[in-house]
C-alpha cells in the first residue's frame, strides 16, 4: 500500500513537471505539443530547446578613401546594416591625402578591422608589412563562403604575396582607356574618328587652329591632359605606339617600359603636340579637375583616359555648350602598328584585415561573412547603385541612374568604390545608358580585352621594387616630363635611366627576371 501511494505521488509530480514544461514551451515558442517522452524511465527529462535568438549584429569598422568632397550621409549604410546584420562604422578620408592617413594609422597600430588601400601602387608598398605578418592570410577561409569562393582566381593570383592570399579585390574592367572627343567639332571640320596616331595629331591640330566651334575666335585647343603619366593621356598613347605595360620581356629579361624605344616615341609625340600648341602647355602641373574643366568648358576637344568618364564630361559640357556632341573611340595605332591597350590586373584596389584590430579567427570569419553578403546581388546593387526608386531604376534589366546626379554622387559614390568582385561574380546590375557615346564606350571596353597589354610582373614579386620602386620611379617621371618640355634630350633621358639602374633599378630587373623565369 505504501509502495502504491509512493508511485501515485511520483506520477503526480511527473505530470506537474510535464504540464509546466508544456506551458513554458507554449509561452516561449508558440508550440503547445508536449516534449517527447524519455527513452527509458531512468533518463532525466530535458526541456525542448527554445528557438535561437537573432544573432547580435557584428560590429565592424571600415577605413576607405573618399573620392567626393563630403562624407556621405547614412542613407546607404542604414540599409546595408539591415541586410547584413551589422553595425558599421565608416572612416572616410579624402583620397588626395589617404596614403598619409593610411601610413600614420599603420605606424601607430590604429588601422581598423577592415582597411581599404588606395590603389595598386599602395598595395605594392604594403607588401613588406604583409610579409611581416601584420595582416591576416584569408586564402584558407574563402572556400567556406559561398559567394567569396566565386571571386576570379586569375585576379586573386595577381594579388597574392609569396603565393598567399591576404586581400579581397575591387574588380574593374581590364582596359577602359580610349578617346573621348567633340563630335560636333569633328563634323564641322569634316573629320572622322582617328584611326592612327597621325590622324589623332591632325585632329588635335585642326581643333586648335581651324575654329572648330565656328565662333570666329581663336579660343580652342586640341588635347586636355593632366599631371598623371598613368591615367592621363601618356600611358594610353604609349599603348598606341606599342609600349609594354609597366614592364616587358626582351631577350629573356624583364625590363621596365621606359627602356623600350616605343616609350621614347610616345615622349616625342607628346613633345610635338606641346611644342605646336595643340595641347595645354602646363599639363605637367594640371590637376584632373582642371583638365576636366578644359573639356567641359568647351575649350578643349580631346580627352584621353577612361572612356567611362564620357557621361559626366558630356553632362557638364552641355550646361556650357547646349549644342555640343561627344563620341568615344578606341582603335588607334601608329602607322603600320597593331592595336593594343594597357590593362590593369583586373582590380583597382584591395582590402586588408589587420591583425592589430582583429583579435582571432572567429572575429575574422564574422567579418568575411559580411563581405560574403556583399557579394549578393541585393547588397552589391545597394552599394553600387543605391536604393531602387531613389537612386536608380531598372530599365530593360539594367540599372539606370537617377537624373539627380548630385544626389546619387552625394549619397552613393562613397560606398560604390568599395564593392568587391565584379558583376559576373556578385550579380550586380549592369548600367543602362542612353548616351550613344557611352553605349559605344561599353562596346569598346569589351573589344579592348582582346587587345589588352598585360603587365608580366603583376603576379611576380621583387623585394627591391616593393621597397624602392616608388622612390626610383620619381627619377623616370621627372625625366619624362623634362624630355616632353624640351628640358632634356635623349642622351639626358638615357642618363636618368642609368641613374635608375645604379640606385636599385638593376636589382629590380634581376629579381623580376628571376621570378619570371621561375614561374614558367
Amino acid at each position: 500500500m505504501k509502495k502504491k501511494k509512493s508511485m501515485l505521488m511520483l506520477l503526480s509530480a511527473m505530470m506537474i513537471v510535464t504540464l509546466g514544461l508544456s506551458a513554458c514551451s507554449g509561452n516561449n515558442g508558440g508550440n503547445n505539443e508536449p516534449s517527447p517522452a524519455a527513452s527509458n524511465a531512468g533518463a532525466s527529462e530535458k526541456p525542448s530547446e527554445a528557438p535561437p535568438e537573432e544573432e547580435e549584429p557584428t560590429e565592424i569598422t571600415i577605413m576607405l578613401p573618399l573620392n567626393i568632397a563630403e562624407t556621405p550621409p547614412d542613407t546607404i549604410k542604414t540599409e546595408l546594416e539591415k541586410l547584413t546584420n551589422t553595425k558599421l562604422t565608416y572612416q572616410f578620408f579624402p583620397a588626395d591625402t589617404y596614403e598619409e592617413k593610411l601610413n600614420a594609422s599603420f605606424a601607430t597600430g590604429a588601422l581598423p578591422q577592415v582597411t581599404y588601400l588606395k590603389n595598386q601602387a599602395t598595395f605594392i608598398r604594403f607588401k613588406e608589412a604583409i610579409r611581416d605578418n601584420q595582416f591576416w592570410e584569408i586564402g584558407p577561409y574563402l572556400g567556406e563562403f559561398e559567394n567569396l569562393s566565386k571571386m576570379k582566381e586569375s585576379i586573386l593570383n595577381n594579388t597574392k604575396v609569396d603565393g598567399k592570399l591576404y586581400s579581397l579585390y575591387i574588380g574593374r574592367p581590364l582596359a577602359r582607356q580610349g578617346l573621348i572627343y567633340r563630335k560636333d567639332w569633328a563634323d564641322n571640320l569634316g573629320l572622322s574618328a582617328p584611326q592612327t596616331t597621325e590622324d589623332l595629331f591632325a585632329m588635335a591640330k585642326a581643333f586648335t587652329e581651324d575654329d572648330p566651334d565656328k565662333d570666329g575666335n581663336d579660343n580652342t585647343v586640341g588635347l586636355a591632359d593632366r599631371n598623371d603619366l598613368i591615367y592621363g593621356a601618356f600611358k594610353t598613347l604609349s599603348s598606341f605606339f606599342g609600349t609594354p605595360n609597366n614592364f616587358g620581356v626582351k631577350d629573356g629579361q624583364i625590363l621596365p617600359e621606359f627602356m623600350f624605344p616605343e616609350y621614347i616615341e610616345t615622349m616625342d609625340y607628346m613633345k610635338s603636340l606641346r611644342d605646336a600648341g595643340y595641347m595645354n602647355q602646363d599639363f605637367a602641373a594640371t590637376s584632373k579637375t582642371d583638365q576636366v574643366n578644359l573639356f567641359q568648358s568647351g575649350e578643349a576637344g580631346l580627352y584621353i583616359g577612361s572612356m567611362q568618364d564620357v557621361n559626366s564630361l558630356y553632362n557638364n559640357l552641355v550646361k556650357n555648350v547646349p549644342t555640343a556632341e561627344v563620341a568615344t573611340h578606341n582603335k588607334i595605332v601608329k602607322p603600320g602598328g597593331t592595336f593594343g591597350i594597357w590593362a590593369i590586373p583586373g582590380y583597382n584596389n584591395v582590402v586588408l584585415f589587420p591583425k592589430s584590430a582583429i583579435k582571432d579567427e572567429a572575429e575574422l570569419k564574422k567579418i568575411l561573412a559580411f563581405f560574403d553578403k556583399m557579394m549578393t546581388p541585393e547588397v552589391a546593387n545597394l552599394m553600387y547603385w543605391g536604393i531602387e526608386g531613389t537612386h536608380y531604376s531598372v530599365v530593360e534589366g539594367q540599372a539606370k541612374a537617377s537624373d539627380d546626379s548630385d544626389k546619387v554622387e552625394r549619397e552613393v559614390k562613397g560606398y560604390k568604390d568599395s564593392v568587391i568582385g565584379e558583376p559576373e561574380t556578385n550579380g550586380q546590375l549592369q548600367g543602362f545608358h542612353d548616351l550613344q557615346a557611352r553605349i559605344d564606350a561599353e562596346k569598346f571596353i569589351i573589344e579592348n580585352e582582346a587587345a589588352a597589354i598585360h603587365d608580366p610582373t603583376a603576379p611576380l614579386d621583387s623585394v627591391t621594387f616593393t621597397e624602392q620602386g616608388q622612390e626610383l620611379q620619381k627619377i623616370i617621371t621627372d625625366a619624362t616630363y623634362q624630355y616632353m618640355y624640351g628640358q632634356l634630350d635623349k642622351a639626358g633621358f638615357e642618363k636618368a635611366v642609368e641613374t635608375w639602374k645604379e640606385r636599385g633599378g638593376q636589382k629590380i630587373i634581376d629579381e623580376f627576371t628571376a621570378a619570371y623565369n621561375a614561374s614558367k
